[in-house]
């Protein structure tokens, strides 16, 4: 079955990819995780859950994340955390206290006051590879999508600038260092003919993350199918990726010794040329 590489390019104003690792303030990740970016094309195809395509035809799917953002600022917030239940009527799945004071009898909420790190004009590129029809019926639903897209919160909309299938422009070996374009994650180990080896990353002084690369929520080991099945026992099972992220220090040097097959992907032409890397073991999540 052939693959496919999807790129689109897209610029988001504002964005908070929470890390769940952050207690006495609200940190954000850099850079989108995938389970986020899933999650954005799950809603834009209109398979929120994955149950029609097959979830793990969508985690199947390898994403290389690139680009960042123009500024990091802090948003004192006090949020509100009520208990909200759903039941069916006739069926559908109904707030059934929707319209009960926050505070009513039996409900419980708390107004808590914190510091919240967020992200400002964010210009990201992102690479989806997968099986070819699939990657087709994702690129259709991004160019004409039905509703308006979000990625993160539900009010982080981004605006889809360039969608397009790729070609690989030409591989290459990297020997002493890796010059990138734009800051983007790696991973920081894999396995390669059944053995783990690690990115033989020479200057160790990126920070590193535990992102999350895939969410299912299921219901007593079963993977729900609607937002009417989640329940106060609805278990949301999140497995995550140690990566290193680059930032703007573009040079990566390795260790003595090591290589690293390396993608190179060009989008555009002329001045505005766009040249992307990707490490083959190593880029895509």
């Amino acid at each position: 079955m052939s693959e496919k590489t999807l790129f689109f390019e897209l610029f988001q104003p504002f964005a908070q990819y929470r890390n769940p690792f952050t207690f006495y303030y609200a940190q954000t990740y850099p850079l989108p995780p995938k389970s986020t970016i899933i999650g954005m094309l799950q809603n834009a195809v209109g398979d929120w859950y994955g149950n029609n395509r097959g979830i793990e035809k969508w985690w199947n799917l390898n994403i290389s994340i690139h680009g960042g953002f123009e500024s990091v600022f802090w948003n004192y917030q006090r949020l509100i955390k009520g208990e909200i239940e759903l039941k069916r009527v006739n069926e559908k799945p109904v707030l059934f206290n929707q319209k009960l004071p926050l505070y009513g009898g039996g409900l419980t909420s708390e107004r808590s006051p914190t510091n919240q790190q967020e992200l400002f004009n964010g210009h990201l590129y992102l690479f989806i590879k997968g099986e070819e029809g699939f990657i087709e019926e994702i690129k259709s639903s991004i160019e004409t999508p039905k509703k308006v897209l979000s990625l993160g919160r539900s009010e982080d909309v981004i605006f889809i600038k360039n969608v397009e299938l790729i070609g690989l422009t030409k591989r290459k070996i990297a020997e002493k260092n890796l010059w990138l374009t734009y800051p983007t994650y790696i991973k920081s180990k894999t396995k390669l003919n059944g053995e783990e080896k690690r990115f033989p990353i020479k200057n160790m002084k990126y920070p590193v993350f535990s992102i999350p690369v895939k969410v299912l929520f299921e219901n007593n080991g079963t993977p729900i199918k609607t937002k009417g099945e989640l329940t106060k026992k609805t278990e949301r099972k999140p497995e995550f990726e140690t990566v290193i992220y680059t930032g703007n220090d573009y040079v990566v040097y390795l260790q003595d010794k090591s290589e690293i097959e390396t993608e190179i992907y060009c989008i555009g032409d002329g001045e505005k040329q766009k040249i992307f890397k990707i490490p083959k073991e190593y880029g895509w999540l």
